[in-house]
């Protein structure tokens, strides 16, 4: 099975439509694929819990909802993702995860879809018990260990000897569920698992470091704490050095996967005449005979181990920034790859800009002729006549004359004068006399718009449109009112 599944696709959608983003992101970074979670879904998810807007429980119960899948992969990759949230999310989200009762119960998980999944499935409950485990122990201590302050003046190393031989303790309990993860290198066959394991492997190296200063504060203060205190201690060491073994073989098959042999710490065991220097100091706080050692001896014997355990406290200090400059590279090659692509976005729109259809129109625009808006419009194009009418600020639509038609007023029907008329002469003769016909008539009007006429020219008979007083006289003398007579 591989790639996502309808069941992916559909509840992603779901979560889509209801506008829940943090609940999809969750479903992309637990989907069927046989691989680990995306990067870009764990950083979006790291963002989110550093954002004070959003519900962290809403995200932890998203998470633990989708561990009640039947299917391995879809619970494994939800311990994964919130394991990343534990370590390299903000620290309210392990805060609310300390502060719940129950955590994940996979103590009885068991997919029986095939044969991987039965062997997946045991690690699936080891796994889901240390994650259950390192909750514990932040609500013990309040912190979380892989993440204390390390050096001479870290947590470890300034504790007072009641809160020290309290803590160690919980350390102990969380590094041996760790170590009871107990996975080999023909066992890491795919990428969910694969992501797990790294996880994992360095939760170890920073754990088993505060582990060790621990120890070193420790053995600093053993011969000076009184004899319940001792014993406390004493078993507290021979505990250390059987995990020591433990994580020298967990390493070992970190080495075998494939990790750099530079980001494996080297171990130190302390010489073994420190554990007998240690018990005969018991011993003889418990009134045994013992032989007989000088403190300079004691001394010499506790300077030694101290210095082979800073060894090793150093090797893991150096693990851990190697690491943390290499997640420093990452992160400036990152942001580099953001500028380089941002830049030739920039430059895209650029040239986009400047060829675009916009700015070919302008410039086509800007170099036509201008429109003269009081010009009148010619006559012999009919198309631009019309634009330009729109724009016309003169009333120089026309239109064509209607054909006169007789009535019962004499034959003829007044048409509509022309807009553009400048000169209309009308022949009062043709229109009263007996020897004009309609049809004369009809041509004599229909061809009038045509006739270039004057506004002051002086024509007998004629009536001038710009004199108003010579057209009424000359209308006068037609009808023959001034000498009495009617004009025939």
């Amino acid at each position: 099975m591989s790639g996502q599944s309808i069941t992916d696709r559909i509840t992603a959608a779901q979560h889509s439509v209801t506008g829940s983003a943090i609940s999809k992101i969750v479903c992309k970074a637990t989907t069927h694929e046989i691989m680990g979670p995306k990067k870009k879904h764990l950083d979006y998810l790291i963002q989110c819990t550093n954002e004070m807007n959003v519900n962290i429980p809403q995200l932890a119960d998203t998470l633990f909802e989708r561990t009640t899948n039947t299917s391995w992969v879809v619970v494994f990759k939800s311990l994964t993702t919130t394991h990343h949230l534990m370590v390299y999310g903000n620290e309210r989200f392990i805060q609310y995860l300390a502060s719940r009762n129950t955590l994940f119960n996979l103590s009885n998980f068991l997919d029986k879809s095939g044969l991987q999944g039965y062997d997946m499935s045991t690690f699936i409950r080891r796994y889901s018990r240390y994650l259950n485990e390192k909750a514990v122990s932040y609500r013990q201590v309040a912190f979380d260990f892989t993440k204390v302050k390390r050096g001479s003046d870290g947590v470890m190393r300034t504790m007072n000897t009641e809160k020290l031989l309290k803590t160690i303790p919980i350390i102990q309990n969380q590094m041996d569920v760790l170590l009871d993860f107990n996975v080999n290198a023909n066992e890491l066959t795919n990428g969910v698992i694969n992501a797990a394991f790294m996880l994992l492997f360095k939760d170890a190296i920073r754990l088993f470091a505060a582990y060790n200063e621990g120890i070193i504060n420790l053995l600093e203060k053993y011969f000076d704490m009184k004899k319940v205190q001792c014993k406390e201690g004493l078993d507290i060491y021979k505990k250390f050095l059987t995990r020591m073994t433990r994580i020298s073989e967990f390493l070992k098959v970190a080495e075998q996967v494939g990790i750099d042999r530079g980001d494996i710490p080297d171990l130190s065991q302390a010489p073994s005449s420190l554990l007998d220097a240690l018990e005969q100091h018991l011993a003889s706080l418990e009134g045994k005979k013992v032989k007989d050692s000088t403190a300079a001896s004691r001394a010499s014997t506790l300077s030694s181990a101290v210095s082979s355990l800073a060894n090793t406290g150093i090797s893991f200090t150096k693990v851990d920034e190697r690491e943390k400059q290499a997640a420093l590279e990452e992160e400036q090659a990152r942001l580099k790859a953001l500028k380089e692509q941002r830049l030739k976005e920039l430059q895209k729109n650029t040239v986009t800009t400047d060829s675009s259809p916009v700015s070919t129109v302008s410039s086509t625009i800007n170099s036509a002729p201008a429109i003269d808006l009081f010009s009148t419009p010619s006559s012999t194009n009919s198309t631009s006549k019309a634009a330009n009418d729109l724009l016309d600020l003169q009333p120089a639509f026309q239109q064509p004359l209607p054909l006169a038609t007789t009535n019962t007023w004499g034959g003829f029907t007044a048409s509509p004068t022309p807009q553009n008329c400048q000169g209309l002469s009308i022949d009062f003769d043709s229109v009263f006399g007996s020897n004009t016909n309609v049809n004369n008539l009809d041509s004599a009007v229909a061809s009038a718009p045509n006739e270039d006429m004057t506004p002051n020219s002086q024509q007998p008979n004629k009536l001038v449109s710009n004199d108003l007083d010579s057209s009424l006289a000359n209308l006068v003398g037609n009808l023959g009112i001034g000498n009495g007579t009617a004009k025939k």
